[in-house]
Parts: structure tokens; sequence; C-alpha cells
């Protein structure tokens, strides 16, 4: 997945993002902004889990959304 053109394209991603990770509320989604160090970090912040946990979550939505 091609982060530069993510975030290019983040007021739509941002949807995808939100569902599969609900707790994320749109003031954060807009805070990242289709970084993907933010939004890994706020992963981990809203669900509680290590790094390493949101890593493979976030490297599994990435698989599931390539184009």
């Amino acid at each position: 997945m091609n982060w530069d053109i993510v975030k290019g394209n983040w007021k739509q991603f941002k949807g995808k993002v939100q569902t599969q990770w609900g707790k994320l509320t749109d003031d954060q989604l807009d805070v990242i902004d289709g970084k993907r160090v933010e939004l890994l970090g706020k992963i981990q912040e809203s669900y509680g889990i290590s790094k390493d946990e949101a890593e493979s979550q976030l490297a599994k939505f990435e698989k599931q959304n390539e184009s």
C-alpha cells in the first residue's frame, strides 16, 4: 500500500479505517491525515494493544486494501 496515495485520498480512505477501527474518532482521523505512523499510534492507544499487535493489524489491513 502506497501511503503517499493514501494521504492524498485520505478523506475517502478514512471511512475504511473507521470501519476497521471503530473506536477511532473523526477528530483522531483528521489528526492522522493519512500518516501511517500516526495511525499506528492511535490504534495502539485506542485499543490498549502492543506496538507489535497494532503493526500486525495494520499490515493485515494494508494487504486487504491493496489496489
